[in-house]
């Protein structure tokens, strides 16, 4: 466990210095979402469906856009993340916004310590999964914020599209090839990036990061064991962010593959309930 914390705590460092970055970006658009521009997207907003009145635990929530857009949808609304930088941009985002929300720093593990309480609604997405060394002890502390007959919701990034890379750096070359593991791996992948997804042009110190892979099995499962009962799993044939430069971006705001398209799934989503 010492290993997996300093795992987790450089982690938190890179993401501690990318939040100013992601908050001025053009990808995260908060000068539109401050004016109400809402930062989910038709997937989660379909399959999760009604959330007025609800309460609502959104689980590394980042700097708190889609925690707020579920506040203007009408839930009410508790946000985790364990990035201190990312919960005051929150905090103030919030305050900025007249949206009433409550945040809190914390890792998912070791949430227990510092909330309390159950949710009609235990949602997370986009990015989650792939920091998180223990699946199944996230889905049993997941289940554990459920109220009897709640329901939790995940969108994610498909294991199979995580595991995937283009052939080079050539936007020319428009083939996929498996690079990554899909499976669970003893240590963590370790990655080095100077830049950050949502500007690749801004300079980032704390490059290193350390990413878990999880097939979509283990996942599954995880929640299963949890005591959750499964509702739906879908998967999807578009994603939300072009991962390789040979993607067409729709006009819905997804992105599909130029080659391929339909025979990769790049995002899938889980709906489960806690059992009455």
């Amino acid at each position: 466990m010492p290993v997996v914390r300093e795992h987790m705590d450089t982690n938190r460092r890179h993401w501690d210095e990318i939040v100013p970055i992601h908050a001025a970006s053009d990808f995260y658009k908060v000068a539109e979402f401050k004016a109400g521009r809402t930062a989910l997207r038709s997937v989660e907003r379909r399959e999760l469906g009604e959330v007025r009145g609800r309460t609502l635990l959104h689980l590394q929530c980042h700097f708190g856009m889609d925690t707020l857009s579920w506040a203007r949808e009408g839930a009410i609304v508790t946000g985790v993340d364990f990035s201190e930088p990312a919960v005051e941009t929150a905090r103030k985002l919030a305050v900025e916004t007249g949206i009433d929300a409550r945040f809190v720093v914390s890792n998912v593990y070791d949430l227990p310590r510092n909330l309390e309480g159950e949710f009609d609604i235990v949602f997370t997405s986009y990015g989650v999964l792939c920091w998180l060394p223990d699946v199944a002890k996230w889905a049993r502390i997941a289940a554990s914020y459920l109220k009897p007959g709640g329901v939790f919701y995940i969108v994610e990034f498909h294991p199979i599209q995580q595991s995937l890379e283009n052939v080079e750096d050539d936007p020319n070359v428009s083939e996929l090839k498996l690079r990554y593991a899909y499976f669970a791996t003893s240590e963590p992948l370790r990655f080095e990036d100077g830049a950050t997804y949502a500007d690749r042009s801004a300079a980032v110190q704390n490059r290193l990061t350390y990413i878990f892979p999880h097939s979509l099995g283990e996942i599954v499962s995880s929640l299963i064991d949890a005591g959750l009962q499964i509702e739906f799993l879908h998967e999807f044939p578009f994603t939300v962010q072009a991962f390789v430069p040979f993607m067409e971006a729709m006009p819905d705001g997804t992105y599909r593959l130029t080659k391929g398209d339909g025979t990769v799934p790049l995002l899938f989503s889980i709906r489960a309930k806690r059992r009455v």
